[in-house]
């Protein structure tokens, strides 16, 4: 068989949820399947929100045997393996490899105050001068930054990002993959590599780094013992964007002067540029540079997203109101008349003991009504996030100085019509909803290109413009819809200009 009929596994971790889903691209084909899906919430242990990372390889494990079975059905072999995940978190090995504690959840408390603790020793504007990454509690930095306050284990030899530590359990190879290495706020952005200077500084061991590799680096064979496990022979381990975001970037048919959002429990929204863009006005208005595959750069707003939405589901289902996702989205649109609404980066949603009465508390302290019923909730939350894209995509034009001709929306938010309709009516521009699986596309897609399937990105990201048929939202502005846009302009600079309404 030809290289053309090769497969290749991408595994798909997000924060929570996990699926391997098997990959290939022949000429007339986009074969993307799902053969395992998992999940994974942290669980408090040793005073910390943890993951739990044995049972997160088992999973991986388990669907790679269920992979080697699906291509023997096929007939057609698996070429190589690759891992996205979410970004920040990380573990600590040992000079034998051994992962000396499971890596604590970003959505934990321990980084409280640590922001403020590091402008103390550096200034914050030279941070970001340096880095180039918006400002979160949560950043790499500022996790290892409460670590070493805690005190690191005596004997930790690597830092390890989640991606990168599942990948050296598969090939036995320690690196940390570019994409994901931007994310932690620890890279000097036009270098592309650790930032000593920035660390010496802040009292972080640099020995605990590892060599900085771009996406599409081989990682070598599966490891003997997992090679039996799974019964994957002499397949290879090639990281992708191990970030997912990176990922689903790659795998998403960008039209030229068009802008993204990768829809889940975050939205990232942003477009893709060809180097970083970091100067007062970027630093201003906190926008991330991340790194991107093949020389691009992610200049992007991290936005709460559907997390909120989940949260408040799963207190109904608690309540024993009904939750079905759809029946929600269909009462949600038959509500005439405006809703409330809310700012969804309010640092308050981000972990609430209540997520249904932290809204409430945004909603009271700007003067208006709380739903009473679910529908109406999620229309608050719905259009609340559509007019936060707006609101981000407005921004990036006066960052970049190009316009956004239109917006892309990829992954599992983009099933949500109610979502995408609201989005293009807030900003005013077209809309395409699709792929779905985006994220495990440009996983096995940076994979492909890696084995030599496809000569470049633009190349591959042909193939699946070719295979895929997204969905399509026009603008549909009302009086109701300019009110609410004013409305929602004036919550949103109480919360940025640092007043709490």
């Amino acid at each position: 068989m030809g290289d053309e009929g090769r497969l290749f596994v991408a595994v798909d971790l997000g924060a929570g949820s996990g699926r391997v889903m098997l990959a290939g691209f022949r000429p007339q084909e986009l074969m993307l399947e799902e053969v395992h899906r998992f999940h994974y919430p942290p669980r408090t242990e040793g005073g910390h929100l943890r993951w739990d990372i044995g049972r997160i390889f088992a999973e991986i494990k388990a669907g790679l045997r269920k992979a080697a079975g699906r291509a023997q059905e096929l007939g057609r072999p698996i070429r190589s393996v690759g891992i996205d995940c979410w970004g920040v978190d990380y573990g600590l090995v040992d000079a034998a490899g051994r992962l000396l504690e499971d890596p604590v959840c970003y959505r934990d408390s321990r980084t409280d105050g640590m922001m403020e603790a590091a402008f103390e020793r550096v200034p914050k504007a030279e941070i970001f001068a340096r880095t180039g990454i918006q400002f979160m509690p949560f950043n790499t930095l500022f996790q290892v930054l409460a670590h070493l306050r805690e005190g690191l284990p005596a004997e930790a030899a690597r830092l390890l990002l989640v991606p990168d530590l599942l990948g050296f359990m598969l090939s036995g190879r320690q690196v940390t993959e570019y994409s994901i290495g931007t994310t932690t706020q620890m890279f000097e952005a036009r270098a592309g590599t650790w930032d000593a200077g920035l660390l010496g500084r802040l009292g972080v061991p640099t020995r605990l780094l590892c060599e900085v590799v771009p996406s599409g680096t081989p990682l070598g064979a599966l490891l003997p013992e997992v090679a039996a496990e799974t019964g994957l022979h002499g397949v290879q381990v090639v990281v992708p964007a191990a970030h997912d975001t990176g990922s689903a970037v790659a795998g998403a048919p960008l039209q030229p002067g068009w802008a993204y959002i990768s829809s889940g429990t975050w939205s990232l929204a942003g477009v893709e540029l060809p180097g970083v863009l970091i100067d007062g006005e970027v630093a201003r208005h906190n926008f991330t540079n991340e790194g991107g595959v093949y020389g691009t750069t992610r200049f992007l707003k991290n936005v709460m997203g559907l997390w909120i939405l989940e949260s408040c589901r799963r207190e109904w289902r608690e309540q024993g109101l009904p939750v079905d996702y759809d029946g929600l989205l269909r009462a949600a649109a038959a509500i005439e008349g405006e809703a409330g609404l809310v700012y969804p980066d309010d640092p308050r949603l981000l972990n609430p003991p209540s997520m249904l009465a932290a809204l409430a508390e945004q909603l009271r302290e700007t003067g208006q009504e709380v739903p009473s019923a679910p529908p109406a909730m999620v229309k608050v939350i719905l259009d609340s996030l559509a007019c936060r894209y707006a609101s981000v995509f407005t921004t990036i034009e006066a960052l970049t100085g190009a316009p956004v001709n239109g917006v892309r929306i990829i992954g599992g938010g983009c099933q949500n019509a109610y979502l995408n309709q609201a989005t293009s009516t807030a900003t005013g521009k077209p809309v395409l909803a699709g792929p779905v699986e985006a994220t495990a596309m440009g996983n096995a897609i940076v994979q492909a290109i890696a084995a030599g399937r496809f000569a470049s990105l633009a190349e591959a990201r042909a193939h699946v413009a070719r295979h895929v048929s997204p969905s399509s939202f026009e603008p549909r502005p009302t009086a109701a819809s300019e009110r609410a846009a004013l409305r929602y302009a004036a919550i949103e600079a109480r919360f940025t200009e640092g007043v709490r309404p």
